[in-house]
């Protein structure tokens, strides 16, 4: 049997980490050939020796000279930079990219990796988020398996296996309801990052795990539910699950609905996409229903959770305006983390920057960057000065 030869961009995350884990339990059916990681230098070193990639990247390039010293006489190539590891998907010897790369540094590389028809494993959301156009079009183009590594668009997938589009009347898409579900402005008002990293069900990183706890990480998700699945706003509901076992639903136009359940743990939907089209065994946790013998659903409220408003509202108004909601997120949930700004002021920041940066209706690749890199300055101008709120 060959093995799948796996480029994990982003291996020194929590998604690149279980992915390895499963690399590691299934040897006979994947190898590592492609590890990269922005900073985490030695947790990639490490990852290196052990699972031997033919080559390692590191984005920050200052690490360069310590890897390659520290790598000498393995036999494995080392490179540096963004640039690289854009270039690096393209390789012969790459048969799958799984992009877990944070934020919209995962974009090049996605687009990069579906110009050269690789399969992708797609866990960098703010890919198809910031450029869904130009995703979706090359996908179409190349004819590439595009799967969704995040659990609520793995179990919509899954749902949709063996249906028919146009017999899709909306989707359901579930959430926690993070660290706050429940709470008031006023409670909101004060809240520190240390709270809003306590997510009740989910062990992530820090900006998901911020983004869990505002909803935006819903809305980005309700964006690219739009793009993978070719549905309007209107089909997509958000519906908050404090439970965390109902992944998603899909509602079909004769009234049934399929859901996808299991428990919170991100390797199920990671060696889903690995192995797509095959289900393999594992031996993860087995979920049973009667261990729930409640599951509750709730509407999210969006005027105190204005990030998921706000992303609908992107997605209505299509073009570059989703990209530079992006953009502005993930420089609102930086300053939040650096105590910069208040957590009511993450949608404030980003409202600001929909409102004032210029919309193309029809963006090309060298406009989603420039869209980033402007509503990235005008961020940062309004978290340097306040006075505007």
């Amino acid at each position: 049997m060959n093995r799948k030869r796996i480029a994990i961009l982003g291996s020194t995350g929590s998604i690149g980490i279980q992915a390895l884990d499963i690399i590691r339990n299934n040897p006979e059916r994947f190898c590592a050939e492609v590890l990269t990681a922005g900073n985490n230098v030695e947790l990639l070193l490490r990852q290196a020796r052990e699972f031997h990639p033919n080559m390692v990247v590191v984005a920050n390039e200052t690490h360069y000279t310590w890897l390659c010293d520290a790598l000498e006489g393995s036999g494995i190539k080392v490179f540096a930079g963004n640039d690289s590891i854009a270039q690096l998907v393209e390789s012969d010897e790459v048969d799958m990219v799984l992009n877990a790369i944070v934020g919209f540094a995962g974009f090049e590389p996605t687009i990069r990796a579906l110009e050269a028809g690789k399969d992708l494993a797609l866990a960098n959301k703010e890919s198809i988020v910031a450029g869904g156009q130009l995703v979706t079009s090359l996908v179409a183009k190349h004819r590439n398996r595009l799967i969704p590594v995040d659990s609520e668009h793995s179990a919509i997938f899954q749902c949709l296996m063996g249906e028919q589009a146009e017999a899709v009347e909306k989707i359901y898409l579930t959430a926690s309801g993070g660290p706050f579900r429940g709470k008031e402005l006023k409670f909101l008002e004060k809240v520190s990052p240390q709270q809003a990293l306590r997510h009740p069900n989910w062990e992530m990183g820090e900006k998901i795990t911020i983004d869990s706890a505002s909803l935006m990480n819903k809305g980005l998700e309700v964006i690219e539910a739009c793009w993978l699945f070719g549905l309007e706003p209107h089909q997509i509901e958000v519906i908050i699950h404090p439970q965390s076992v109902i992944h998603s639903m899909v509602q079909f136009h004769d009234g049934s609905v399929k859901a996808q359940l299991g428990h919170p743990d991100m390797r199920i939907p990671i060696i889903f996409a690995l192995s797509y089209p095959e289900r393999l065994p594992s031996e993860y946790r087995r979920f049973n229903i009667a261990d729930y013998p409640e599951l509750t659903f709730e509407a999210p409220d969006m005027k105190i959770f204005r990030n998921l408003a706000l992303a609908y509202e992107a997605l209505r108004s299509g073009g570059n305006i989703p990209c530079a909601m992006n953009a502005a997120n993930e420089m609102a949930v930086e300053a939040f983390l650096k105590r910069k700004i208040s957590f009511l002021h993450i949608p404030a920041v980003v409202e600001k920057c929909m409102q004032n940066i210029a919309r193309i209706e029809h963006p090309s690749f060298t406009d989603y960057f420039e869209t980033d890199r402007e509503a990235r300055a005008l961020a940062k101008k309004y978290i340097t000065e306040e006075s505007w709120i």
